[in-house]
């Protein structure tokens, strides 16, 4: 374990912070990053100790903490080795940022090509009192093109006492000469047990008491990011004066428990609406804010799928294990099409809700949306309803016809009764979801096509009491049935046109020429869902116009 870093300024009487002080100071403190670790001491037994190196990966994770130590290995009085002497002059030096050799480099404030002139007029000059001089340059990416293009032959042909250790958060953005130039070792998020594993050792050292559960929460919002979590540990260290429970960090931090979460998914499963904006306004009131709760349940619906889907415990990222069966039963009672749409339904609201000042607004209005949400599987017995020509309940789904080449959908005329059988307009119980969606309804056909198209379309059509138009398409002339086999096409175009402006439509182009947009209100989507589970998404184009 790491221990408080004596390097540090203590004369000056000021706080340190956490992350600064339990820096790893070793290759075998490094968490999380022992595949870099291992190689790099590696190259230094063998003597393949390259002239430069490029260190990526996210935020806080070693990359820097990484060349600290590699240059305390490189520059060690009796190395280089893989294990240096963490108590000599050199060593502490480099650990306060202070070694004259060892020159840390903002590539953010430090990004011009005169800044890399002035490296390179330097870089000849042998190293004061250490084996090599080695520039550690951070945020590497911030470089302009003008001040890559002038390192290019130092990097590729340095002096032989120069090492340059590059990092960076966005490796995309360098140019390939210069990844080109480097060995590069990509910096993997940590893991949650092993960010546990290291708070735990901090909060011993500082005496502090702290439960397992809430250091499990600090892990999992630090997502991956050891310095993050360190940060988020040295609040709630401050917060207050007692041991730290799961509960002290959830007020610390504005979050919502798993037992809210877990009772405001039960409330949504009972599309109970007035009983989920109570729970909304609850959080509300204690301080939870609505773009972190939106955050949370997306968090939530994530591992109730994955548990869902037949994951174990372990797989949970962000609820309590203690949770699996009780998700389980929630998720085979919801039905996994239900889950997918939510999920989608709430991180559309979560990132709507980052440029907005309306958060809590969009997000009720979300989750309303899902109390409302419909079985799915009443959805796809409506279609095999509508395929079989059979009111009754779930007959086995239709076989879906193979898409030929399309076919012109030039109105022509083609009497509608031909294509509509009655079987087609039998009246199953139409999901709730497929009745607001509010525009008339298009639908061309051409002889080939089955019934059920129209049968669709015209069951939407009267329970929206929405204006239904149907456009034939005549058969090509001199076709051959043999050679040209059917191909069964219907494209389902909704238009948001008054009545009168539909039926006036009626032959003419103006509806195809509509310009298209996605529909953005859940009760189309849904419809849109519908029609493409009945066609395989082979045989139907649907026009949603703007």
């Amino acid at each position: 374990m790491s221990v408080p870093d004596d390097s540090l300024p203590a004369s000056e009487n000021r706080y340190v912070v956490v992350a600064r002080r339990y820096r790893p100071k070793s290759f075998g403190e490094l968490v999380g990053q022992q595949h870099v670790g291992q190689a790099l001491c590696n190259a230094i037994e063998t003597g393949r100790v390259g002239h430069a190196y490029l260190f990526t990966g996210a935020r806080g994770v070693g990359k820097t903490s990484t060349a600290r130590i590699f240059a305390k290995a490189l520059n060690d009085p009796g190395g280089p080795t893989s294990n240096p002497d963490g108590g000599s002059d050199t060593a502490l030096a480099i650990d306060a940022g202070e070694d004259i050799d060892v020159l840390e480099i903002d590539g953010a404030s430090n990004r011009g090509i005169d800044e890399i002139r002035s490296l390179r007029s330097n870089i000849g000059v042998r190293p004061s009192r250490s084996r090599y001089k080695i520039y550690i340059i951070d945020e590497v990416h911030m470089l302009t093109a003008a001040a890559f293009n002038a390192l290019l032959k130092t990097l590729e042909e340095p002096p032989a006492h120069v090492k340059f250790i590059f990092c960076t958060t966005d490796p995309e953005k360098l140019p390939i000469t210069v990844l080109s130039r480097c060995q590069r070792f990509d910096f993997s998020p940590v893991k949650s047990e092993e960010i546990m594993g290291r708070l735990r050792e901090i909060v011993s050292a500082e005496g502090v008491a702290a439960d397992d559960e809430s250091l499990r929460l600090i892990a999992r919002r630090a997502d991956g990011s050891m310095r993050d979590s360190q940060s988020l540990l040295e609040q709630v260290i401050s917060f207050g004066s007692g041991p730290i429970t799961a509960a002290t960090v959830h007020v610390m931090l504005g979050t919502a428990d798993d037992t809210r979460l877990h009772e405001l998914a039960n409330v949504l499963a009972r599309g109970d609406a007035a009983g989920t904006l109570a729970l909304v306004d609850q959080a509300a009131s204690e301080g939870i804010a609505a773009g972190q709760l939106t955050e949370q349940l997306l968090g939530y619906f994530r591992d109730l799928i994955a548990v869902t889907v037949g994951c174990s415990a372990e797989m949970q990222r962000h609820t309590s294990e203690s949770l699996h069966g009780e998700l389980r039963a929630l998720g085979e009672s919801w039905g996994i099409d239900r889950l997918l749409a939510i999920v989608g339904m709430i991180d559309q609201a979560l990132v709507r809700i980052r440029h907005t000042v309306h958060g809590r607004v969009l997000l009720e209005a979300t989750l309303i949306q899902i109390c409302h949400l419909p079985d799915l599987q009443a959805i796809a017995d409506v279609v095999a309803a509508l395929a079989s020509g059979s009111a009754g309940t779930s007959p086995s789904p239709p076989a879906r016809p193979r898409l030929a080449a399309a076919p012109s959908l030039r109105p022509g005329p083609t009497d509608e009764k031909k294509n509509i059988e009655p079987a087609a307009l039998a009246s199953p119980v139409l999901p709730n979801s497929l009745r607001s969606v509010g525009t008339a309804v298009t639908v061309r056909i051409d002889q080939s096509q089955s019934s059920a198209a129209a049968g669709v379309a015209r069951l939407v059509a009267r329970e929206n009491s929405s204006p239904l138009l149907l456009v034939g398409t005549a058969p090509k002339p001199n076709s051959n049935p043999v050679s040209q086999p059917a191909s069964p096409s219907a494209t389902i175009v909704a238009p948001r046109f008054a009545p009168e402006s539909v039926a006036a439509s009626q032959g003419s182009p103006a509806v195809t020429k509509s310009r298209v947009q996605r529909m953005r209100d859940m009760e189309t989507h849904v419809f849109v869902k519908f029609c493409m589970e009945q066609f395989d998404g082979e045989i139907v184009r649907i026009d949603l116009p703007r």
